[in-house]
Order: structure tokens, then C-alpha cells, then sequence
């Protein structure tokens, strides 16, 4: 039989007699899950058809994927929602391993869509995922740069600067005026969700603007990072417009990222971090890029570094292991969504669309091409504590800003502070975290 996967994905089963299931190894993942339909149950599903795609067992993997197919929904609850991207990627994934083995058509891709700055704008205020980190960097950069009459941000994120009209704005009402702001973006970024219908340096030139209307004097530049060694260009090959070497090239010589010595250096770090490998296997430098670059920004004497990030750790070897912690996690954008956008909506949909592009990467891919590597609040405070930082805690006004923008959402978004994190959660789950640094004997 041919089971028809919502999204015009289409898996090739032999009919299996799957409610009868005592002789079958499906009968454990169907184990008190039929007639339901709840998290637990979809996940247990999800975790069989991937334990099986581990161990070659192609029979019990096609088995699941057809119930799964029957259960999710790409119009449901948020779980089978969520349900219906794993399955999708899944699919991705057997379509590769097994290509002739399963008749999989796994060639249906998600399609990528370009934003217009307005459309983007509503995208980060949709829900507080972005603007948390916003709120919590701008703050703390505010109060680092007190004094200082020159600002230079090297910034990386994937935003595509969002982030700056507000400290713009803020730094226009500095009592004793503006400093003079320089803000660095490298030409490429991750090529993930949101993607821009503009250029970087169109982006830049709007800043600009903004900049001129508040009387904030303004420099941008963008530097060029395309691949200057082998190892970049095979990576590069693999995931492509996002060039780690020559990034970690600039910041290894200061004068290529014209860096002045009478500027605050601020280190912008927005949901950025998870793209850099954290894997030793073929690293020229001895060292993950992850750490590489942790090392090489403190040789930049930065006033400030803001890191934030989505707190959960993906980056686990094992696919099953990926599935439980994903599974665990992404349900939050979902939820969130639920409870305010009906499920026709256009902005609810493509919202989920862009989580499914993470989804496809962290279970369709391995090696290189799985730039989807993230990892715990807690694990990469420890990376740069290793690395020699020290962690500053955010202060009250800083929190009470925050939580003031929390107010303008639902009221399942919330915050606490664990260590001298801030972490955004949704009905109590950590979602996003925020961290302060600075290198070890710069503190005040």
C-alpha cells in the first residue's frame, strides 16, 4: 500500500497487518498508545521508528512511519503538528540511507520564503523568542558602554540586526548624548530561517537612516568571509553561505575588522553560537570551532560579550537521543502559537514551516551538513568559563525590562534566573537563555 504523507511526501509500505501486532516488534511501539494521541504516545512512535533507522531494521522502520502517518496531522493539536515534521524528516533522512531498499520520495523540500523588513518585524514580535534576547543584550550593553564616546558591535546573528533600532533609539537618550556606533556583520550568515528579501548592506544603509533621524552618529560595514582555506570550502560545500573559517580568520587579525583602540568593543552574539561545530574531527585548530572562536574573541580586549541562545542540548551522536530532546523541547513554539493564532493563520503556519527547517536538519542530517548544534545554557557557560571568562549577572533594571515585555505576550511566557543566567520559559520549560561576559581580569 502507499501511504500518503501530508506535504506531498509520499513512503512506499507493503500492507502490514499492523493492529495485530503479537508477534510483531511493532506491538512495542504500539504498546498503550492506540486510541491516543497524546505527547508521550507520538514520541514513543517517533523514538521506535528512529531506533530502528539506527539498527537497519528497515521493516519496523517503514511499519512506524505508516502509523505515524495516520496519527499526525499537519492541521491537529501542536503535538501532532510537531509529530508531522519529525515524520517528514524521517522520511528525509530514509530516503538517503536506504534509497533503494524503501521506495521513499523524500525529494519534497520545505520551501524557503523571503521577508520584507516589515514581515520580519512581525515575525520577531510574534512571540518573545528574539525579543527576550534583544531586551536582555540591549540592557546589558547599555550599562557596559556608560561613558564610553565610541561604540563598535561586531555583531552575529541571525536577525539581520533587528536587534538595533531599540539601543539606537535608547543610546539617542543618553544624558550626556550619543556615542558615535560602529556596528561590524560578517557577509554570510547560517542559512537558516528568517531569510530577508534585502541585501546586508541594504539593511545597513536603513540603519543608517534611523540612525541620522535620532542624531546617533553611524558606521556600518560588512566584512567579506567567503572561504579562504580547503577545509572552509568543503563545508562550505556542505552548508553553504555560512563560511566558519574566514570568520574566525577576521577575528584573528583585529586590522581586518579595523578594530580602534579608543572604542567599547561589544560582542553581539544572538542565536549564532550553535552554528559553529562543537565537533574535534577535523578541525585545522586542535580545537572545536565553538571553542576556537570563544578563544580567539578574548584576544579582542571586548568590554562586553552577549550570548544568547534556545536552551536545549540537540547536539547528541545518537538520532534517538536528538528525537527524545527535540521532541521535548520544540513543542513550546507550537504550544505558544495555539494559544493565540488560529491554525488557517498564514503567520502561525510559516512560524511552524521555519521550526520544520530545524527539525529536518537535526534528524534528516549527520557530519557537517547537520549545522543544527545546539547546546544547554548550563553546557556553553561552561565552555567559556573554560576558555577563561567570567560570567556577570544581569542587574534589576535589566530584569525589570524584561519582564516588562513579557507582559506584552501571553501569559504562559515567563523568566527566571538560574545562575547568573536569564531564561525565558513557557509554562515553566526553559525556551531561550541570555549571558553576560567578559574576559577573565576585565571586570569592573
Amino acid at each position: 500500500m502507499k501511504a500518503e504523507l501530508k506535504g506531498n511526501t509520499s513512503v512506499s509500505l507493503q500492507s502490514p497487518t499492523l493492529f495485530d501486532t503479537r508477534q510483531s516488534p511493532l506491538s512495542g511501539a504500539l504498546n498503550g498508545c492506540l486510541g491516543s494521541l497524546d505527547g508521550a504516545c507520538l514520541e514513543k512512535l517517533l523514538i521506535h521508528c528512529a531506533s530502528a533507522l539506527e539498527t537497519n531494521d528497515v521493516t519496523l522502520a517503514q511499519q512506524v512511519m505508516w502509523v505515524l502517518n495516520n496519527v499526525a496531522s499537519s492541521v491537529g493539536d501542536p503535538n501532532q503538528r510537531l509529530t508531522s515534521w519529525f515524520l517528514r524528516a524521517l522520511i528525509s533522512r530514509a530516503s538517503r540511507v536506504y534509497p533503494t531498499t524503501m521506495n521513499f520520495d523524500g525529494s519534497s523540500t520545505i520551501p524557503k520564503r523571503l521577508m520584507s523588513v516589515t514581515e520580519l518585524a512581525g515575525y520577531v514580535d510574534l512571540i518573545p523568542w528574539h525579543r527576550f534576547g534583544f531586551c536582555a543584550s540591549n540592557s546589558a550593553i547599555l550599562k557596559a558602554i556608560q561613558g564610553f564616546p565610541r561604540v563598535h558591535i561586531l555583531d552575529f546573528s541571525i536577525t539581520h540586526c533587528m536587534q538595533w533600532p531599540t539601543l539606537i533609539d535608547a543610546l539617542a537618550k543618553r544624558p550626556e548624548g550619543p556615542p558615535s556606533l560602529r556596528i561590524t556583520v560578517p557577509s554570510s550568515r547560517p542559512p537558516v530561517p528568517p531569510l530577508l528579501n534585502i541585501s546586508t548592506e541594504e539593511v545597513g544603509l536603513r540603519l543608517g537612516n534611523f540612525a541620522k533621524y535620532r542624531d546617533v552618529p553611524f558606521e556600518f560595514h560588512v566584512f567579506d568571509n567567503s572561504p579562504s582555506t580547503a577545509l572552509g570550502e568543503i563545508m562550505c560545500k556542505e552548508s553553504p553561505s555560512f563560511h566558519f573559517e574566514s570568520i574566525l580568520s577576521h577575528l584573528n587579525n583585529p586590522s581586518m575588522l579595523n578594530l580602534r583602540e579608543d572604542e567599547a568593543l561589544v560582542i553581539n552574539c544572538q542565536h549564532w553560537l550553535r552554528y559553529l561545530s562543537d565537533e574535534l574531527k577535523g578541525s585545522p585548530h586542535g580545537a572545536s570551532l565553538r571553542d576556537t572562536f570563544i578563544n580567539i574573541v578574548k584576544g579582542l580586549n571586548p568590554q562586553i560579550i552577549v550570548v544568547v541562545d534556545e536552551d536545549s542540548d540537540l547536539s547528541a551522536s545518537s538520532l534517538t537521543s536528538r528525537i527524545t530532546t527535540c521532541f521535548n523541547y520544540l513543542w513550546i513554539p507550537y504550544d505558544a502559537l495555539e494559544t493565540f493564532l488560529p491554525k488557517d493563520s498564514s503567520q502561525r503556519i510559516e512560524y511552524e514551516s521555519d521550526v520544520g527547517h530545524k527539525i529536518e536538519n537535526i534528524i534528516s542530517f549527520e557530519g557537517f551538513q547537520r549545522i543544527e548544534r545546539l547546546e544547554s545554557g548550563i553546557k556553553l557557560s561552561q565552555r567559556w568559563k573554560n576558555a577563561g571568562y567570567l560570567n556577570i549577572p544581569f542587574c534589576e533594571e535589566t530584569v525589570k525590562e524584561v519582564r516588562a515585555l513579557l507582559d506584552e505576550h501571553a501569559s504562559g511566557w515567563g523568566m527566571k534566573k538560574e545562575e547568573d543566567m536569564l531564561v525565558l520559559t513557557w509554562k515553566g520549560h526553559n525556551s531561550v537563555f541570555a549571558t553576560v561576559w567578559v574576559p577573565n581580569g576585565l571586570e569592573d
